[in-house]
């Protein structure tokens, strides 16, 4: 594979820099005119809108199941559409893009030159080029998971409490984190859940005054400060959490339906720029309001962008004007094209 040939790697970029590979690498044909790295709801409704267009749209997915929305058991908040599975949404929205001609390989981004033109996509399985990239690889960079976490995502773990918290009404759940997006999620579980347990791994909470208190006099709300996860217990479903203290004494065993978790690291998937695009708080994306980056004709949405609200129907929105904004840009138009036929 390429990256692990650095030698290799930096002589064929130098290559396609100069043009030496000729028709092999950037004929115009080979050319799309967007590339989408990334399929969820906000990567594929992204290339619906462009193939809709008229735009030859390739996604670069490493599976259906790989983000946020494809671990989703269920999601219920998606206009117009019923209980569904996240796998069967994007699906939905998948199948719909590939009627308008958008072609999807599953494979794995290793780098991106953004700063040729067409843009280069390097993949485990090939090469890949587009005038316009649109980049959608979510929020799931975070390395270290809890024993049990990541079997369980969809079955009872959730990273949104505004998502996933009616599916716990009048039951048992457990928040773990320390910063203001834990206490404010814990406090969006109050509305639902029976008894909230929050395990924090410091002593003190990294959040606003105000919001700390409001959660710790929450009657229905137990604090355990300077706690270590040890793992979530469940089968087929949540069942609990086993945890200690941070000295790695007095384990413990909560029974909780649910386990919401915001921990530290669960940061946008970036590796692949290599520093190419600016990153903002927390190592978000940057963008301007048609979701445009410092690099004109690329395009970052989703969970990449730290004022993303964590909601499929928001991540597809997101989509389409992106794709939009990628339409008007490739034909050189200054203003977005208003288009009511939906």
């Amino acid at each position: 594979m390429l990256n692990e040939n650095p030698t290799f790697f930096k002589s064929l970029q130098q290559a396609v820099r100069g043009n030496m590979l000729g028709p092999l690498l950037l004929s115009e044909p080979d050319a799309y005119d967007v590339v989408v790295i990334g399929g969820g709801p906000a990567g594929s409704t992204a290339a619906l809108y462009a193939a809709r267009a008229g735009l030859k749209t390739l996604v670069i997915d490493k599976e259906l199941t790989a983000g946020a929305a494809g671990m989703a058991g269920q999601i219920v908040n998606f206009p117009g559409v019923g209980p569904v599975s996240g796998v069967e949404l994007v699906q939905r929205i998948r199948d719909q893009a590939a009627s308008f001609g958008a072609r999807f390989v599953t494979d794995r981004v290793l780098r991106v030159d953004l700063g040729q033109n067409p843009r280069g996509v390097w993949a485990g399985n090939g090469v890949y080029f587009g005038r316009a990239v649109i980049l959608a690889t979510g929020a799931m960079g975070r390395k270290h998971r809890i024993p049990g976490e990541e079997p369980l995502v969809g079955r009872g773990v959730s990273y949104c409490a505004t998502c996933d918290g009616a599916f716990f009404r009048g039951k048992e759940v457990a928040v773990v984190g320390n910063t203001e997006e834990a206490v404010e999620e814990a406090l969006t579980l109050t509305r639902f859940a029976s008894r909230i347990h929050f395990l924090s791994p410091t002593q003190d909470l990294r959040a606003h005054p105000d919001l700390v208190r409001e959660l710790l006099e929450y009657p229905g709300a137990l604090y355990y400060p300077a706690v270590h996860v040890i793992e979530i217990v469940g089968q087929e479903a949540v069942e609990g959490v086993r945890f200690t203290n941070t000295k790695g004494e007095e384990e413990r065993f909560l029974p909780v339906a649910g386990v919401f978790v915001y921990l530290p690291g669960n940061v946008p998937i970036t590796d692949y720029l290599e520093g190419q695009l600016p990153l903002g708080e927390d190592g978000c994306l940057i963008v301007d309001e048609n979701f445009q980056t410092a690099i004109p004709g690329v395009f970052a949405v989703g969970d990449l962008l730290c004022r993303h609200l964590k909601q499929a129907v928001v991540a597809a929105a997101e989509g389409a004007v992106a794709a939009m904004a990628a339409d008007r840009y490739l034909r050189g138009r200054t203003r977005l094209r208003t288009d009511w036929s939906g």
